[in-house]
């Protein structure tokens, strides 16, 4: 999809993630903090899964003309996260999410408000979606914040690899 794959916000420069991006994304996803919100598995994430999840993420693009973007503040060119849409399986419906995860330094900006508004307005706009979901951890607290400032709506609780999470739903029909 034409457009999509550079957005710019107030605050941010969001690009498509491309797999030679695996080194800049290590120092946000094997941030201690950061993996906490992001990881289930009982191992701590690796560089070689960083390296991977990059690569997963420019495949996403290449199938589906969308996916995360690294997050570049707009006045000093530094990464500050990733965040934007993907599909997933995670519902056990094929759906589209709506993630990120911001470099914790810079927390409580309203940073990740301002990507989730955005990935909204893009799915909804240029993409034509109809429906997109987020979803955290009952004790992510600034995540669940965030999905309903960007105007999640609860779903409802399920187990994602045997952890508890909330789901939150946003449509296009309450828009």
């Amino acid at each position: 999809m034409r457009g999509v794959d550079r957005i710019e916000t107030e605050r941010l420069i969001c690009e498509r993630v491309r797999a030679e991006d695996a080194d800049e994304l290590a120092a946000l996803m094997l941030h201690p903090d950061v993996v906490r919100t992001t990881w289930l598995a009982p191992e701590p994430p690796t560089y070689a899964d960083v390296v991977e999840k990059a690569d997963s993420n420019a495949r996403h693009w290449e199938r589906h003309g969308f996916g995360p973007w690294l997050l570049r503040d707009r006045a000093t060119g530094e990464l500050v996260g990733r965040a934007g849409l993907q599909h997933t399986l995670t519902t056990g419906d094929y759906e589209v999410e709506v993630g990120w995860a911001i470099m914790p330094d810079r927390w409580g900006e309203g940073l990740a408000t301002e990507i989730a508004c955005t990935s909204v307005d893009v799915a909804f706009g240029p993409l034509g979606l109809d429906d997109v979901i987020a979803f955290t951890s009952p004790d992510n607290v600034g995540s669940w914040r965030v999905m309903e400032k960007a105007g999640f709506v609860f779903d409802g609780a399920f187990d994602h690899f045997g952890v508890p999470h909330l789901l939150y739903r946003r449509s296009r029909a309450s828009e």
